[in-house]
């Protein structure tokens, strides 16, 4: 294992342990500023994702959006690939996708413009630790070389950690919303 991928291996067990109790203590107003900034793009877009583990849950948040527009969850349709886009709304048929995460029971695929992200630890410089498999980041590549994409990543605010492990491929966040509060990006 090189040195970039042990201190990425050691961050991410680190930021699994603090998330741990941040998601233990969450209430069902977790997703409040969140759909207050998607508020302010109705009819865009977007694409959320289905919560595993102990990741903080956007559902409520991507509930309220689907009244404007198209919303989307994430479906992994072969490894190293980018990720593709299922539209969902509260009523849709789910099974188990990959990594137990659920999916529509049929694809309706489309792309988003705005991409909520989940993480495993964040800075305000935009940097986000996932879990490895780099989908977001090859996803977001992808379509922001096709043209704007927002990714704003969600989490809770005691996900917040200044010492992020970076690689070339890593792709930013423009904006980071968590139970708490927004955080504006401040550099990149």
């Amino acid at each position: 294992m090189s040195e970039a991928a042990a201190r990425k291996a050691a961050a991410r067990k680190a930021a699994f342990a603090r998330r741990k109790p941040l998601f233990e203590a969450a209430n069902a107003a977790q997703a409040g500023y969140l759909s207050e900034v998607l508020a302010g793009y109705r009819g865009v877009p977007l694409s959320g994702f289905m919560p595993i583990r102990t990741e903080i849950d956007p559902r409520p948040a991507m509930a309220e959006a689907c009244a404007h527009g198209p919303v989307g969850v994430p479906v992994i349709m072969w490894p190293d690939h980018p990720l593709s886009f299922s539209r969902w709304t509260p009523e849709t048929p789910m099974v188990a996708g990959t990594f137990g995460a659920m999916i529509p029971e049929h694809n309706d695929f489309f792309e988003p413009e705005i991409v909520i992200v989940p993480l495993l630890a964040f800075n305000r410089a935009g940097a986000r630790l996932g879990y490895g498999g780099g989908f977001y980041d090859r996803t977001l590549a992808m379509l922001r070389a096709r043209r704007a994409t927002m990714a704003i990543g969600f989490a809770f605010a005691g996900q917040e950690c200044d010492d992020i492990p970076l690689e070339e491929t890593d792709e930013p966040l423009d904006l980071i919303v968590t139970e708490a509060g927004v955080i504006e990006v401040t550099q990149r």
